[in-house]
């Protein structure tokens, strides 16, 4: 039988919401529904996190580093550690 080349694999869509959008949007939610943002943790791939920094879009007060955290609207980031990135919310 004869090859007729290599198989194609369709590409995924490019995401058509920007990492920061997607989260601003989930903290803002989290805090409707009675989150405090201190008790917030957002868990970024380092792809995420290397998109979250490089966005044009993104004002420069959004993003804070003190004290050795990374902060993103007032939410600590943790980097790495997990194959999806996710708004933790821990219980008060």
């Amino acid at each position: 039988m004869a090859s007729t080349g290599p198989t194609r694999v369709p590409r995924s869509p490019p995401p058509t919401e920007t990492v920061a959008a997607r989260f601003r949007r989930e903290i803002e939610q989290a805090e409707s529904n009675g989150a405090a943002r201190a008790a917030m943790t957002l868990k970024l791939t380092f792809y995420d996190h290397s998109r979250l920094l490089r966005d044009p879009s993104l004002a420069v007060a959004d993003i804070s580093f003190a004290k050795g955290v990374m902060s993103y609207l007032g939410v600590a980031v943790t980097l790495g550690g997990v194959t999806e990135s996710a708004l933790d919310c821990r219980d008060p």
